[in-house]
């Protein structure tokens, strides 16, 4: 009788939780495998955890996931928690930047960098006069020539291989279309708050395609983003018309989607019921993993999921901290690219690093709970962005309490502050004290908030916001190239093709089913 394949996930995150869950689902399905998981802490998660502090909900990394995105979501459902998903309060949303020590909003009608009103960007403080002038130009750029179906080659430097970089960074493209202070006072804090990173170093084909296809399109970009929107309201119109048509609008409740989606009692709900979901004596906790090699002949390794052991050549020994050892026919490498190069570089040096050449920022977050009427002076929104040019060590602030509905008990509040990216990563090595002290001094400069609160907690994540850097793209196809020569090893994680956890589901379901295809 042949025995089953044995399938290692390495990473309990939301990753590898999605990839573990996919394997157990496909195994009771009678697929022909045996799944184990092994993860280097004591619990799972990674970076998603949650915290109850009173009546306070309290999110230790990711508060939510985009709801265009439908992985998250469908997934959520999947597990029973359907119930549990809500949306962001969309009707009171509003940003604002710091500019010049004031908070000023974002003009209405702005599609993340994109002017879609003009009034209102002509009046914002946010633009000089030469961005302004610049957003009319764009309306009148002509419509580029014809092209093949990739657009024209960006005239870049040569990537690794000897493949040709069609790329340019965010910045540049931001530049070109809407001048220095859109990027400066706009582009830059929103990618700040999302990536951590700086605008100048990332890649607008791998962080913002849909605007580089509209480029490529349309030449203008504010033609593009209005044609999309008018295309959306016929093709809603459309489809509402039809009986059962929801266009637009969510598949499930028929209404239309909000921004921002979370769980009721916090994502780690999500988390739970992944684990809940999994076998335990298939989940390895503690086991730091530290190498990977081809098994040897007739090699025994710890574990029931190591017996019979695999023929030469064929699977792999999984070494963990403490000497222990699994072994696996195949491999889902739910990790970071660092720790997925290191384990690589016996088999691929190349593969290792072009892995070990993403980048990676810090972050840092501080919870800090009020009583509501300390905070009655706060401008209504979800939160403020902090430009570069404005020296501030805080790079965002939310008001959770306006966010999402839920997050605190009723007469309380919550900010979240985020700290911390490319520019600040030596935050984090200061201690809980001096960082509460930036904390309450730049609270008090920006929103003029004296109060104490009544409880804080600092979360600390290095090394964990990969950079879509220029050229990200081109990487990418490198490592898949390579990595077809390390036959059932799969890639999976936020530092790909996507930084949401619609796009860590996503990747480690995908990674899951390739896995069980086998060879």
């Amino acid at each position: 009788m042949t025995r089953p394949r044995r399938i290692a996930v390495l990473g309990g995150g939301i990753t590898g939780l999605a990839a573990a869950y996919t394997l157990a689902k496909a195994r009771h399905a009678g697929a022909p495998i045996e799944e184990f998981l092994l993860e280097a802490c004591d619990q799972l998660g990674g970076h998603l955890r949650t915290e109850h502090v009173g009546g306070y909900v309290v999110e230790a990394g990711p508060d939510s996931f985009l709801a265009e995105k439908p992985e998250a979501a469908a997934l959520c459902r999947e597990l029973g928690l359907g119930g549990q998903l809500i949306g962001s309060n969309d009707a009171a949303r509003r940003t604002y930047i710091l500019h010049c020590g004031r908070l000023v909003p974002l003009p209405d009608g702005l599609m993340f960098l994109v002017p879609t009103r003009l009034w209102p960007t002509f009046w914002t403080p946010l633009l000089s006069f030469r961005s302004k002038a610049a957003i009319v130009a764009d309306v009148f750029a002509p419509r580029p020539r014809s092209q093949g179906k990739d657009g024209p080659a960006f005239n870049g430097s040569f990537f690794s291989d000897d493949v040709v970089m069609d790329d340019e960074s965010v910045a540049d493209f931001v530049r070109r279309h809407f001048g220095d202070s859109m990027l400066e006072n706009i582009a830059d804090p929103l990618l700040a708050g999302v990536y951590g990173g700086d605008a100048a170093g990332l890649s607008i084909r791998a962080v913002l395609p849909r605007f580089w296809e509209m480029e490529q399109k349309h030449g203008s970009l504010v033609r593009a983003v209005l044609a999309a929107r008018r295309q959306r309201r016929r093709a809603s119109c459309t489809d509402s018309s039809r009986p059962g048509a929801l266009g637009s609008r969510s598949a499930v409740s028929g209404q239309t989607l909000p921004l921002f989606m979370t769980l009721r009692d916090g994502l780690g709900q999500l988390v739970e019921a992944l684990a809940a979901r999994l076998d335990p004596s298939r989940v390895h906790l503690g086991r730091r993993v530290i190498s990977l090699r081809r098994a040897g002949p007739s090699e025994a390794a710890e574990g029931s999921h190591a017996e019979p052991p695999s023929p030469a050549g064929e699977g792999y020994v999984i070494g963990c901290e403490g000497g222990a050892a699994f072994a696996g026919d195949a491999v889902v490498l739910a990790l970071p690219t660092y720790t997925c190069s290191r384990l690589l570089a016996p088999f691929d040096e190349r593969l290792a690093q072009l892995l070990g050449g993403i980048p990676y920022t810090a972050a840092l977050t501080v919870a800090l709970g009020y009583d509501a009427r300390a905070l009655a002076g706060l401008p209504p929104g979800f939160g403020f962005l902090v430009p570069y040019r404005e020296q501030r060590r805080m790079l965002a602030c939310t008001f959770v309490h306006n966010k999402f509905p839920g997050r605190v008990a009723p007469g309380k509040g919550l900010l979240r502050c985020f700290l911390g990216g490319a520019r600040d990563s030596s935050i984090l090595d200061s201690d809980d004290t001096f960082i509460m002290n930036v904390i309450r001094s730049e609270l008090h400069d920006i929103l003029n908030l004296r109060a104490e609160p009544e409880f804080y907690q600092v979360h600390r994540w290095p090394a964990s916001m990969p950079q879509y850097s220029v050229g990200h793209l081109q990487r990418i196809k490198l490592i898949q190239s390579h990595l077809e020569d390390v036959p059932a090893v799969f890639l999976a994680g936020n530092a790909y093709s996507g930084i949401g956890i619609s796009d860590c589901v996503r990747t480690g379901r995908a990674a899951a089913e390739r896995a069980v295809e086998g060879p």
